[in-house]
């Protein structure tokens, strides 16, 4: 039997809960959006041809931001194709996915349904093929309130109001040799430092993400981000991380530590970019965006597109399948960005629906939950306040790709207003429970709300749309008050959400 000891205190606190952590991520990319959250003439679609089946589920899955259009498809759209009438708009080849792209859907069609999902925007340019000017266009059209000629393009098109948009992405994965436009970092570095202070001439208090090394295997590692930002420090706020993990020959312990890779890719981006901050003597922080990460069966469903002379309309790609162990290794990765949440601001699954994704859909037929639906759902409801700096002590494991690593891993979050404490665990040992003391001081606990698990059996289950709900939380029943302390057991492999009630945190 493994043993994990966690001690939590509301009054050591590491960071407020941003809600941008729990953001999402559309991409014009394979079945993403058309017959993902956009199919005219489906039975539950609106007006605008929105499923209201994916609306109902994305609420209920408590994403707050969807980053959008790309991904890799923005290093090559022309913004001004997907704006005013449909029956006018361009049909063009999609160069990152050799698809066609009808541009039925564009940015208004995405404004309207954010509204109706009420979600923020977060709005990447294309610095593959286009630039500064660009750019610049695109948020005039967007954030501009009038009596300009793309303010006034917008109301003519039917949105008299500015949409506001905060958040940009200066462009996507930049390092990488499959991305259209790719350049070094200084050639980069540059160009979003330019773009930046051109933007910023329109609003000040746009928040501007730089693009980092495109995943922690990158050649350019570590030099890309030092090089990016020797540039741009000045006028960018946040750096990109993207992450994507899946079992390596069949090796299930190293997979359940995945948190360990996000843990020490974090950690490395932070102290680059602080080193850069101290090298100009700045007291400004540079924040992430993780604005990238998921589990990815890469290998079963390669990313590289297909060829030839057919360009398909919404082609089916990358629609992964996704088990209870995914859904344990999903519900791991947001107890690392949660951990990080002075430095990690903004985060998003990629993607929302059909594409590597925790929603699936039929055209014309169903929509349904994958596995790892469950913990995103859960945690992006239940985190809430600030995170606080758990101590942990406990058994250790061996695993082949991180080496020894805590057994258990978990974070917790305290909510002043609820007076809630939310504890996130995983048990990342494939055949041994784990008992786990979690003691609370400086709080006077007065319940147990909610104890709940996925996991534990049957890790190789997946959701279809007609199927069971696998990995939909089960009650755990071995959560235990004892005074100042809850004691529980983790089943092996498995992610579990504790909910205890607290009246008042000691003076």
């Amino acid at each position: 039997m493994n043993t994990a000891r966690l001690s939590l205190d509301p009054r050591r606190r590491v960071a407020p809960v941003s809600r941008r952590l729990f953001g999402s991520f559309v991409e014009h990319l394979g079945r993403c959006v058309y017959t993902g959250i956009y199919e005219p003439g489906h039975p539950t679609a609106d007006a605008d041809g929105f499923r209201r089946d994916v609306l109902a589920l994305v609420r209920e899955l408590g994403v707050t931001t969807v980053r959008y259009p790309g991904g890799n498809f923005v290093s090559s759209y022309r913004w001004e194709d997907g704006v005013g009438p449909v029956d006018r708009r361009p049909a063009r080849l999609d160069l990152a996915w050799h698809s066609l792209e009808t541009n039925a859907f564009g940015l208004d069609e995405f404004m309207r349904w954010l509204g109706q999902a009420d979600l923020e925007p977060i709005m990447a340019v294309n610095l593959g093929t286009r630039g500064t000017a660009e750019a610049v266009d695109l948020l005039e059209y967007a954030n501009h309130r009038g009596g300009s000629h793309l303010a006034d393009q917008r109301r003519a098109n039917g949105t008299d109001d500015p949409y506001g948009i905060r958040l940009w992405c200066l462009g996507n994965e930049m390092d990488g040799p499959w991305q259209v436009g790719q350049r070094s970092a200084t050639e980069y570095g540059r160009l979003a430092a330019q773009t930046a202070k051109a933007m910023r001439r329109f609003d000040p208090e746009l928040e501007l993400v730089a693009c980092g090394s495109s995943h922690l295997g990158m050649p350019t590692f570590g030099s890309w981000e030092r090089d990016v930002l020797t540039e741009a420090y000045d006028d960018v706020d946040l750096i990109s991380l993207h992450a994507y993990y899946q079992p390596v020959d069949d090796d299930l312990p190293s997979f359940l530590a995945s948190g360990e890779d996000m843990d020490r890719y974090i950690d490395a981006v932070t102290a680059i970019a602080d080193s850069v901050g101290a090298i100009r003597r700045s007291t400004k922080k540079i924040m992430i965006a993780f604005d990238e990460w998921n589990v990815w069966y890469q290998s079963a469903t390669p990313s590289t597109p297909p060829s030839g002379d057919d360009w398909p309309v919404a082609p089916r790609l990358l629609e992964d399948h996704y088990s209870v162990a995914d859904a344990v290794v999903v519900g791991g990765l947001l107890i690392s960005l949660l951990r990080h949440s002075d430095r990690v601001t903004a985060a998003c699954q990629a993607q929302l629906v059909n594409v590597i994704a925790p929603i699936m859909t039929e055209p014309g037929g169903s929509a349904w939950r994958q596995t790892i639906f469950h913990p995103f759902a859960r945690t992006a409801r239940h985190a809430r306040g600030a995170v606080l700096d758990v101590l942990r002590d406990g058994s250790t494991t061996t695993t082949d790709r991180y080496g020894e690593v805590a057994a258990v891993d978990a974070v917790s979050t305290w909510d002043d207003d609820s007076g809630e404490i939310s504890v996130f665990l995983v048990n990342r040992v494939t055949d041994t429970p784990a008992e786990v003391t979690v003691d609370v001081s400086g709080a006077h606990l007065t319940g147990i709300i909610e104890c709940v698990t996925v996991g534990g059996t049957d890790l190789a289950a997946k959701n279809t749309a007609d199927g069971p709900d696998h990995g939909a939380p089960r009650p755990n029943d071995t959560a235990r008050q004892a005074d100042a302390a809850v004691r529980l057991t983790l089943p092996p492999a498995s992610w579990t959400m504790l909910r205890m009630r607290a009246t008042e945190a000691t003076p």
